[in-house]
């Protein structure tokens, strides 16, 4: 693989030799910023673990230099947000066992930038080589533009491929906007409870940001475990912890559907489902 920066990071936890340690991969998570993989695409990390049939690979798009920083990390200058986030993430995929971490180290504005194609370009290698079965992205209603903007890189880079060799299924998971608004036969319903001490422990790890002024280890836990109670209101629980997802299989089943257009036939659907019950109940 040519990537276009050179401070690319590719870490592989087995040490199993690239490009075989990445032509594993059955299931790949494309974020923007490191923690995301852990914090949405848990559901894919579960299913490979201690599975050697199954691989698990993340992708990190951007390099951590915008981060929020307080605490110990409060004058860290983005030079070293950079070297402690880069290693937060190394130290994940060595706990979750993934068949490969590369971080691309993208600054946030290149990522934002729809007319250049490096961000792009990079994604289309990685997915020549992975071939994953399943892709987890940010889902389209994230209010994180950097979120957004990696999906629909995302979106580019598989549309680019043969239609054989794109993933059988896309979901866009949930982080900066929870997706229970979702209608219920809409939701991807992603349970999320095996190996909860593993959960715990990835959600963790990510000192700089946890310490530095945001619990996203508390937030993503209480996510899940509130998606599996208020999930359905007249039956008792089945799980104690769900993800859940927007389907965006059909963006790289037909390129000429837009991003948009996708998801706010969701959004309308919802609209429909809250006008509907307010009426029928007037």
């Amino acid at each position: 693989m040519n990537f276009s920066r050179k401070d690319t990071d590719i870490f592989v936890p087995d040490n199993t030799a690239m490009p075989g340690a990445l032509a594993r991969t059955t299931h790949l998570c494309i974020g923007a910023h490191q923690d995301d993989q852990e914090f949405m695409a848990y559901h894919g990390i579960a299913a490979c673990f201690n599975n050697p049939n199954r691989w698990f690979s993340g992708v990190c798009v951007t390099n951590g230099s915008g981060s929020a920083r307080g605490g110990i990390y409060e004058k860290y200058s983005d030079e070293e947000m950079m070297a402690i986030r880069k290693l937060e993430q190394r130290k994940a995929a060595f706990l979750g066992e993934y068949g490969c971490e590369i971080q691309l180290a993208h600054p946030s504005s290149t990522v934002k930038d729809a007319t250049n194609s490096d961000v792009v370009d990079d994604l289309r290698q990685i997915l020549e080589i992975a071939t994953p079965e399943v892709v987890y992205l940010h889902n389209p209603a994230d209010k994180h533009d950097t979120h957004v903007a990696s999906m629909m890189r995302a979106i580019t880079a598989i549309r680019s491929l043969p239609a054989e060799q794109r993933p059988a299924k896309v979901y866009g998971a949930e982080i900066w906007r929870s997706l229970d608004w979702l209608n219920d036969e809409d939701k991807e319903v992603l349970p999320v409870d095996n190996n909860k001490n593993l959960a715990s422990s990835l959600c963790g790890i990510f000192d700089s940001q946890i310490t530095g002024g945001k619990r996203y280890d508390l937030a993503t836990m209480g996510r899940q475990a509130a998606n599996a109670t208020f999930f359905s209101s007249h039956e008792t629980d089945t799980n104690d912890a769900l993800t859940w997802a927007v389907d965006l299989t059909p963006l790289i089943n037909d390129d000429s559907l837009s991003v948009t257009d996708h998801i706010i036939s969701f959004i309308k659907r919802f609209e429909e489902d809250v006008t509907n019950r307010i009426n029928n109940l007037t």
